[in-house]
């Protein structure tokens, strides 16, 4: 696709090229990231990264890079390109003439008359990659040489020269294997021809340093291990497949493989197309066990919230993938059983259940089987904050949930300063209290019309829960002075920062407040919060406000929950425009939505970013793919369509 190629002046500028990233995930849980000039910003940039089930599951990353060389005329030209302190060298990235991203980056150099392509692919189902070299002109024959870099690290770590690294490989058919640590599964380096050469030349490149982490204030240098390089004549024509693997493969056939599997990858022709394919990435199936990662590179998989809240978008209005969206519930209630039923710092998340359950139904589930196999969950999820059951929150004799845990942040807004949480929300929460409201109900319309009402006992007692939680949440966050619903209530009364929390109280037609407030609630979020990239998690008008996510850790960290915007909020939020206004908004949810489109060509190239800057030109941050990001613009995706096709 046209937004996915970059020219040669864009790839050249250091400043422009290296914030813009590849991303490419497969089912097993591995990846591969870079920048487009493939030089390393951040630790968790590399060629190969896979989930280690020694250790865990947790990924870890062993071919940090593969520098290419070429040998023209008995000169070499270096077209890798590493970060020292504030230098670059090599400084291959000026070779670079094209990069195209479609259906897999490729990147094409040119050296004196000399044209040389890689093309990079992640194989969908092992954790391997493979490079495709090819020479597509060369006025004589050259010798290109391929100097890997090994890491064998946790993602979220760095390593250092050090004695206990077992450095000696050995030869494989078609190539030589490392293992640097105990515990981790071997890096077999392979090739489709036996014509090449191991030139073995072990040492450590100290201080290789990235920047995206320098620029936050962490850690960022690292040492890396190269044993040595490979070498391979190449003429014009010829093609070289190289393949870094945990398994040793068969490498006759790797030529073939590389090609079959890029002739398997769909055509995207439309932005709906790469969401999709954004989607299928998202949701990992290691070992048969579907899960769903929360974003790349550095966010985990079979978190409780990003899963409950993504998965009805990735599955079910990606494709319509029922089987996938239940087997990614099954697998996240029989992980998740100690936050669901007793304890978690996430208060809200379990009660989400009902509304991804009841959006399920809605989007073509059978209600009768859904209710048979997730009733009791749903049913003992309700119970467990009732008094007594969870230190973490509970309900209160007014029937509304009070959420308390000193030092911690119990709810999405999560993050920490020293230890310590920004945004604290200690009492009754706006949101956690919504969905409590709302999963009372949808449970309790389940068990009648999919239970057949035979729960007398249940839909008694919850029912007078229900309308004691009613008659108690409009006058514990509605302030008419203001004009909108108060964050959070404590013993010192009502936090009336202008949040998005609010939009919760009304996503259901059984809503636990007035029509007016409604109107009122959604009015508010129209003028100070919606733009073009998202809502925003703080008001301008708001003296903390931080309308630009950049800087030490200490500011992005302010600016997290205080100013820029969150992509997944467009989904409620358009759904009660919609359901509100009708159709006569659906060219304001596209406009909405144009601008997520319009930027892949930034932050994760044809990715969809977790946050952007609140205040304009609105600028990508944090996760270069995120689930909740691509997943709610998958719903709104849906919901125009539908009300479009209801116009027909």
């Amino acid at each position: 696709m046209a937004f996915l190629k970059f020219n040669k002046s864009e790839l050249v500028n250091l400043s422009y090229s290296l914030k813009r990233e590849i991303i490419s995930a497969n089912k097993t849980g591995a990846y591969c990231n870079t920048s487009i000039v493939t030089c390393n910003t951040r630790r968790y940039h590399g060629l190969l990264a896979v989930p280690v089930d020694r250790f865990g599951g947790m990924k870890h990353l062993l071919l940090s890079s593969l520098d290419e060389s070429l040998i023209l005329g008995g000169k070499q030209f270096n077209l890798g390109i590493h970060c020292y302190g504030d230098i670059y060298e090599p400084r291959g990235h000026k070779y670079i003439i094209d990069f195209e991203a479609d259906p897999v980056p490729k990147i094409t150099y040119r050296v004196g008359g000399t044209i040389f392509t890689k093309t990079i692919l992640l194989v969908p189902d092992a954790d391997q990659v493979m490079i495709r070299y090819d020479m597509v002109a060369a006025p004589a024959k050259e010798t290109l040489l391929l100097t890997p870099f090994l890491a064998f690290r946790d993602i979220h770590s760095l390593t250092q020269e050090n004695p206990d690294a077992r450095t000696e490989g050995w030869e494989v058919n078609g190539g030589m294997a490392w293992n640097l640590y105990e515990g981790f599964p071997d890096l077999n380096l392979q090739f489709n021809t036996k014509n090449v050469r191991f030139v073995q030349t072990p040492c450590w490149y100290k201080g290789i340093t990235y920047s995206d982490e320098y620029r936050r204030g962490f850690d960022c240098r690292e040492d890396l291990f190269v044993p040595g390089h490979f070498e391979a004549e190449m003429k014009e024509g010829d093609s070289l497949v190289f393949s870094a693997s945990v398994s040793e493969i068969n490498p006759s056939g790797l030529k073939r493989h590389f090609e079959s599997l890029l002739g398997k990858i769909p055509p995207v022709t439309s932005y709906h197309d790469q969401l999709v394919r954004c989607a299928d990435v998202l949701i990992q199936n290691r070992a048969g066990r579907k899960q769903i990662t929360a974003g790349f590179s550095w966010m985990f998989t079979g978190l409780l919230r990003e899963s409950i809240m993504a998965a009805p978008g990735l599955t079910l209005c990606a494709t319509g993938d029922k089987a996938s969206f239940e087997a990614i519930i099954d697998n996240l209630i029989a992980d998740e059983q100690e936050r669901l039923f007793h304890k978690t710092t996430q208060v809200e998340a379990p009660l989400r259940l009902a509304g991804a359950l009841n959006q399920y139904i809605a989007l073509g589930g059978d209600g009768k089987a859904v209710w048979k196999k997730y009733g009791s969950t749903l049913k003992g999820i309700l119970e467990s904050y009732l008094p007594g059951r969870r230190s973490e929150v509970a309900m209160q004799p007014n029937g509304l949930l009070w959420a308390q845990m000193d030092s911690w942040a119990l709810s999405w807004m999560n993050a920490y300063i020293n230890g310590r949480p920004v945004t604290e929300r200690a009492g009754y929460q706006v949101e956690t209290n919504s969905f409590w409201y709302h999963s009372i109900s949808i449970t309790l319309a389940m068990e009648k019309k999919y239970g057949g009402g035979k729960d007398k006992e249940f839909i008694e007692k919850w029912s007078a829960i229900k309308d004691l939680v009613k008659a108690n949440f409009q006058p514990m966050f509605w302030n008419p002075r203001a004009g909108y619903l108060a964050d959070y209530v404590d013993n010192a009364g009502q936090h009336m920062e202008v949040r998005p929390n609010m939009i919760y109280a009304i996503v259901e037609e059984d809503m636990p407040v007035d029509p007016e407030v409604a109107s009122a609630i959604l009015h508010v979020i129209d003028n100070e919060l919606v733009t073009r990239r998202g809502i925003r998690t703080l008001s301008p008008r708001n003296a903390e406000y931080k309308g630009v996510y950049e800087g030490t850790q200490h500011e992005r960290d302010l600016a997290y929950h205080g100013g820029s915007t969150r992509v997944f909020l467009l989904a409620p939020y358009i759904w009660v425009s919609f359901r509100m206004k009708g159709a006569s908004f659906i060219k304001k949810a596209e406009w909405l939505v144009e601008g997520f489109y319009e930027d892949l060509n930034k932050h994760g190239v044809g990715a969809f970013s977790e946050l952007y800057d609140g205040d304009p030109p609105h600028e990508p941050h944090g996760a270069i793919s995120s689930a909740l990001s691509t997943s709610a613009l998958l719903m709104v995706d849906f919901m125009i369509a539908k009300y479009k096709e209801a116009q027909k």
